[in-house]
């Protein structure tokens, strides 16, 4: 699945198939500005920033379960959101400093280190490295992914696929091709 955010005529949290099909609102009522998303792959929620509520808060992929996590004043200009284990991680753009949040207990929020210029944050970490098993779009002998001759993208589930083509070029008849 892909999550996103938007904040246009009706701002809202987000999910579909990764070739853009099945596209599902979670989150669309008491948000403004959702302009950060962190995805806990392990326990299946989606976090978020909401900049002009100041706040951070949670939902499980169906949309379920929300609750906020941390609102007010002291997160009011942060940017970036990535989780890992017991804790959200943000970048105050005002005075550039890395903050760690408890996403189970938001009033533990500790400030890390400072940063010259920082507007995102990602955790790598072996453990968050899912394994990938066989899928759709895997390369062919023809060293295709997919078998398609551009783009392919996962469909609805990891055996699942739909092929695509770079701008300029349209799908052929076969589905896989492009001309």
């Amino acid at each position: 699945k892909l999550f996103f955010t938007d904040y246009g005529n009706a701002a809202k949290v987000e999910r579909c198939d990764m070739d853009g099909m099945n596209r599902t609102w979670i989150v669309d009522s008491k948000i403004e500005q959702p302009t950060a998303l962190a995805l806990d792959l392990v326990n299946k929620y989606v976090y978020w920033l909401d900049i002009y509520l100041d706040s951070v808060e949670v939902v499980d992929y169906q949309g379920r379960k929300r609750h906020t996590i941390i609102k007010g004043r002291q997160i009011r200009h942060l940017c970036g959101l990535a989780v890992f284990e017991n804790y959200l991680y943000t970048v105050n753009s005002d005075n550039l400093s890395i903050l760690r949040i408890n996403r189970y207990n938001g009033t533990d929020v500790q400030a890390l280190a400072r940063l010259d210029n920082a507007k995102e944050i990602h955790v790598y970490q072996k453990r968050t490295q899912l394994a990938v098993r066989s899928h759709a779009c895997e390369v062919d002998p023809y060293g295709m992914p997919g078998g398609c001759s551009h783009i392919c993208l996962l469909s609805s589930n990891y055996k699942a696929r739909t092929c695509r083509c770079r701008t300029g070029f349209i799908l052929g008849s076969d589905g896989r091709s492009c001309k």
